[in-house]
């Protein structure tokens, strides 16, 4: 069994925004796969189905971003989930815009969701998915990350939520050093 979360906050406030790029990937993964996400559990909106033979939950905290631990917290320990049949997907800024990272553990860098994660299961060795939103040189963090795509931008973007779900896919499938060697570069 594989939980995928993606990272974002609730709220029609933020959809779209540069910090709900995790919440995309999983909207994308629900359609591909008919996995409907709208179960209210653990402080989240999951989704159970099937995804490469495998069983998959479909994560969507509804917490705010700093809080988003609490909800991988609850379901690790709820399914007593191995640490490395955990995926998450989020947005990072030190990642170039529209390209992927795929890591099978490590630091949270910036990210406060991450940060709520790695603190509170108190593992970081488990695959993630990172989405480069790139850096402001004019914006304050916070205003960027909450800030919309352009339309430009949102051409570039959407491809690469695609890739970050197809990469979700490859690791449940295939592994996470395929999936690294795939979509990394």
């Amino acid at each position: 069994m594989y939980v995928i979360v993606g990272l974002g906050n609730p709220g029609k406030k933020y959809d779209l925004t540069r910090h709900n790029v995790g919440f995309e990937a999983i909207d994308r993964l629900s359609r591909q796969f008919n996995i409907s996400v709208n179960k209210i559990k653990h402080k989240a909106l999951i989704g159970e189905g099937t995804i490469g033979g495998e069983k998959v939950v479909l994560v969507k905290p509804q917490t705010y971003m700093n809080l988003s631990g609490e909800t991988v917290m609850g379901i690790c320990k709820f399914y007593q989930l191995p640490i490395e049949n955990l995926i998450v997907i989020y947005d990072d800024v030190d990642t170039d815009f529209a390209k992927i990272r795929i890591r099978k553990k490590g630091s949270a860098g910036t990210h406060n969701g991450m940060r709520s994660i790695i603190y509170l299961i108190q593992k970081d060795d488990f695959p993630r998915i990172r989405i480069g939103i790139g850096k402001s040189s004019h914006l304050q963090l916070a205003d960027y990350v909450l800030q919309r795509f352009s339309k430009d931008e949102m051409i570039e973007i959407n491809e690469t939520i695609n890739k970050a779900a197809e990469a979700a896919v490859s690791i449940i499938e295939f592994g996470a050093d395929f999936a690294m060697n795939q979509f990394n570069g």
